[in-house]
């Protein structure tokens, strides 16, 4: 059986959710933390939360693909330097896709001065639509100020994500994995189909199930901007500086699961 068969099979033997019970679950004080593994890791994580979380099941599918496209200035890639070097506040605009209902979503996420991020987002026909006709053109101008005369697409990426929920239903917990990205600049392609990202999405500091897991696993905390990442490994004339230590880091992450 392959790691995919294996996750799959894993997240399936959870009871399952479903997208309108979950739109009951409001995490009004929300704590978010990342965590960076490796599949081999992920399946004995997902070995231990039998009998402590729910997966979400969308059209009966525990396993849910997702396509993303950022947009920068294609000069100055303001946004990613302003999260590589830690500027507040920042925003980030992306075209998320849930591929298997093709629902797409221009997105604006804001990270303000308190370090808090708000995501707003508008339906559009699809990522062409914004590219070809720039579908979603007023809602970017009106958040941002931008239009896409100034941004234009730099970065792709494609993952699979599970969505785990609590059963006392005070968090969620996204994994997203089969990681593979494509720079629009460059032209340059990037699988990290072994690196995991788990995020906690918690009610404030009530008691998590997941954390203690974690520690058994040694999985610590760890920030991961698809963005980012994605585009400091695709583009070499981009600045690294704060980057360094954390791509050493998935570095060792990634041949601890060879």
């Amino acid at each position: 059986m392959s790691n995919l068969e294996t996750i799959a099979r894993l997240a399936g033997e959870l009871p399952p959710i479903t997208l309108d019970e979950m739109k009951s679950i409001r995490l009004m004080n929300r704590m978010d933390t990342k965590f960076v593994t490796n599949v081999p890791m992920l399946i004995r994580l997902l070995e231990m939360t039998k009998g402590c979380y729910y997966s979400q099941s969308v059209a009966g599918k525990r396993i849910s693909p997702y396509r993303t496209t950022y947009w920068d200035n294609p000069v100055s890639h303001e946004m990613y330097h302003f999260h590589q070097c830690g500027h507040l506040p920042r925003t980030k605009v992306r075209v998320r896709t849930y591929v298997d209902s093709q629902h797409t979503f221009l997105e604006v996420k804001r990270k303000n001065n308190h370090g808090k991020t708000k995501k707003k987002r508008v339906a559009v026909p699809s990522l062409e639509a914004v590219i070809r006709d720039r579908a979603g053109e007023e809602f970017l101008h009106e958040l941002t100020g931008l239009s896409f005369d100034s941004i234009v697409p730099t970065l792709g990426n494609r993952f699979s994500r599970i969505t785990l929920v609590n059963q006392a239903k005070t968090e969620r917990l996204t994994i997203d994995f089969d990681l593979h990205f494509h720079n629009y600049e460059t032209g340059c392609d990037e699988d990290m189909d072994n690196i995991v990202i788990i995020e906690l999405k918690r009610d404030g500091r009530l008691p998590s199930p997941i954390l203690p897991m974690l520690r058994s696993l040694r999985i610590k905390p760890a920030g991961f901007s698809k963005y980012c990442i994605g585009s400091s490994v695709t583009n070499p004339g981009l600045r690294l500086n704060r980057f360094k230590k954390r791509l050493i880091k998935i570095g060792k992450i990634r041949r601890a699961a060879e």
